[in-house]
């Protein structure tokens, strides 16, 4: 049992009263009040007043004295657990005397975090300044509960319908304004002043719809959020700040990592048709991939994207690729570097994504070519700029005229571009890196050959992104099997009725299949348990 006391006492007042009982008065001379608290004789009564806890801990440094107390409790019981609580947190080693709010404890995590890269500490900022201190910072960190950082998203999925109903608001503007529009130029002339005016209006209205915010926060970033605050919190356990992370019991809606797709027939039919994406993570066929190859070949960026296409390298390592780290005589290059960017279009040199991005790539024998080809260029070039004193020494791989490296978000923004003036399925700049893997999978190149490709923190991400192949090595995994059963003759599936369905001698050692078998060994013996 805690060391201190529960008591009960009310708001009620009665006019102050001097040594002689007579009336205090303030400076206007109105008579002072003072609260009865424990004395009032209402208190008798269940519904008059609240319970209170007063414990006497341990003195502070320096013989300071502790006496926390607080009350509003409706019961005894319920003043008598908290001061227990309060308690036995103290003897567990927890800050009970803390007076530091949520924005302050957050703020100070966030000032020692120096191990994060740049763009990590923005993103964290971001989140910290903008969604967990407006709406938690006013608490003290003491007091800080998992309801009240369930209440945080409660509000984000509020905000997220109004955003879905901003959406629908803005797709039927524009649709309105396109019909006024459509009205107006197909009307016979003279047109009608109406039409033009209905036109104004429709497109003023769709200007003012679009203003309005329509981008929810969905399931992968709302996790984000989580993970940042749960992080700050952990932290806080261990400094006894509090007992327990409060992000542990809160509930969000399920976030599914998008599956990466082939862009088959069907899909960009329906592609074509519809002009949606049947996920965010879409991957092209060889043949896809060849047309944009042959198409780009003279652009000054094919070296570039043909290195992502082959060996998987990520934008911001491509457009930092040094020479010190290309060895044209070995043809392999070392992914130490990349070029990062954020929202204000800024560049800054960083390290790869995880300790496994820093990898040594062994280059293919025509991109061994390209960048042989482009190294000449590259010093051709340098020459002329350098004669003009326009040179830009910045010792990268991939480079402008002038020697300056590319932004990485021109990069995509011209891919973008390129990718539909030809009317190829769209897929993402980083999606490259899929195709890349797919291939290298197709190819017969295990797994695990693949994380060390594309520089993957850990076995199971490779495995988990890519579940889904090419459908040439799709179909070739699923009639595997059929070349290790011996059958009589290739119509041997489907046998005459007057054979017996068992009765299958095996007379030819190496049975041709009946369909496409060319599975490498290694994924051959993954695939049926047989040892290679």
């Amino acid at each position: 049992m805690f060391d201190g006391s529960i008591y009960k006492r009310c708001a009620c007042k009665e006019p102050a009263l001097d040594a002689t009982g007579a009336p205090v008065l303030d400076g206007n001379g109105k008579p002072k009040t003072r609260q009865i608290g424990s004395d009032c004789k209402l208190l008798k009564r269940s519904n008059h007043g609240s319970w209170y806890y007063y414990v006497k801990l341990p003195d502070g440094p320096g013989g300071k004295r502790r006496r926390p107390r607080k009350g509003g409790f409706s019961s005894q019981e319920e003043a008598k657990k908290e001061g227990q609580k309060l308690w036995d947190e103290d003897r567990a080693g927890q800050d009970v005397d803390s007076k530091e709010t949520v924005a302050q404890y957050l703020r100070r995590w966030f000032s020692k975090r120096v191990d994060l890269k740049r763009s990590t500490r923005s993103d964290y900022h971001d989140i910290l300044e903008k969604v967990f201190i407006p709406a938690l910072g006013h608490l003290l960190m003491r007091d800080l509960r998992t309801r009240h950082v369930q209440e945080v998203f409660a509000g984000i999925w509020a905000e997220n319908e109004l955003r879905e109903n901003n959406r629908i608001a803005a797709q039927q503007a524009k649709a309105a304004c396109e019909a006024a529009h459509k009205a107006w130029r197909h009307a016979s002339k003279p047109r009608p002043p109406g039409l033009r005016e209905r036109w104004y209006t429709a497109r003023a209205a769709l200007k003012e719809a679009r203003t309005k915010p329509r981008q929810d926060t969905g399931p992968g970033r709302q996790l984000k959020f989580l993970k940042t605050l749960s992080g700050a919190l952990k932290a806080a356990v261990v400094e006894k700040l509090i007992t327990e992370n409060w992000c542990d019991a809160v509930v969000l809606p399920t976030y599914e990592r998008p599956e990466a797709l082939v862009w088959t027939d069907a899909r960009v039919a329906r592609w074509k048709e519809t002009g949606e994406k049947p996920s965010p993570v879409m991957v092209w066929t060889p043949e896809q991939t060849g047309r944009f190859l042959d198409e780009v070949v003279e652009h000054p960026l094919y070296p570039m994207w043909h290195l992502q296409v082959f060996r998987g390298t990520r934008r911001g390592e491509s457009c930092g690729l040094p020479w010190t780290e290309t060895d044209l005589t070995t043809g392999i290059i070392r992914v130490a570097e990349q070029l990062v960017t954020d929202s204000s279009y800024e560049v800054w040199e960083d390290t790869p994504k995880s300790r496994s991005g820093k990898r040594a790539l062994r280059l293919d024998s025509a991109t061994h070519q390209l960048l042989v080809a482009v190294r000449e260029y590259q010093q051709a070039r340098r020459a002329e700029h350098e004669k003009a004193g326009t040179w830009v020494n910045s010792g990268r791989v991939f480079t402008q005229d002038n020697g300056e490296p590319y932004h990485p978000d021109y990069v995509s923004q011209v891919f973008d571009r390129i990718i539909k003036r030809l009317g190829l399925p769209p897929i993402r700049l980083h999606d490259l890196r899929h195709c890349a893997a797919s291939l290298s999978l197709a190819s017969g190149l295990s797994m695990k050959a693949i994380q060390v490709l594309l520089g993957h923190s850990s076995y199971s991400l490779t495995a988990d992104t890519y579940t889904s192949l090419m459908p040439q090595f799709e179909q070739a995994a699923a009639d595997a099997p059929l070349a290790l059963v011996p059958r009589q003759s290739a119509d041997a599936q489907s046998p005459e009725p007057d054979k017996p369905r068992l009765a299958l001698v095996p007379t030819d050692p190496d049975p041709v299949p009946t369909g496409p078998v060319a599975v490498p060994t290694e994924e051959a013996a993954v695939l049926t348990g047989v040892a290679a």
